[in-house]
């Protein structure tokens, strides 16, 4: 069973920066699937943000990109989101989540992966 906790959510004023943080336990080889950054503001469904595949390549959602930078320390099986040049449109619920489960996409990002965390809350003041 793979457990993933997020952390680093927090408020922050447009053109700042945060680092989201998602720890992985409960499975020896969950840095090795392919996990991602999910985000769900009031009132809109989940979208995926970014995705990191076992051999490093990523994906990003067109309104991150050039923002924000996925990225996985193996050893310390902790996944990254690196957020800069915030702004209040990326205010949201972010999930962490590993084990993609199908190929279906929506704008180019994977949408079903197997393990979720609870999620942090960012929220970016004008």
């Amino acid at each position: 069973q793979v457990q993933l906790v997020e952390s680093g959510g927090g408020s922050v004023q447009a053109g700042g920066s945060l680092r989201l943080s998602c720890a992985a336990s409960g499975y020896t080889y969950t840095m090795d699937y392919t996990m991602g950054w999910f985000r769900q503001a009031p009132g809109k469904e989940r979208e995926g943000v970014a995705t990191i595949v076992n051999d490093g390549s990523t994906r990003y959602a067109e309104s991150v990109k050039g923002r924000f930078t996925i990225s996985k320390d193996n050893p310390k099986k902790t996944l990254y989101l690196q957020m800069n040049s915030l702004k209040p449109e990326d205010t949201a619920m972010y999930y962490c989540a590993a084990g993609r489960s199908s190929t279906r996409e929506v704008n180019g990002m994977w949408t079903d992966f197997r393990y979720w965390g609870q999620g942090t809350q960012v929220i970016v003041s004008p």
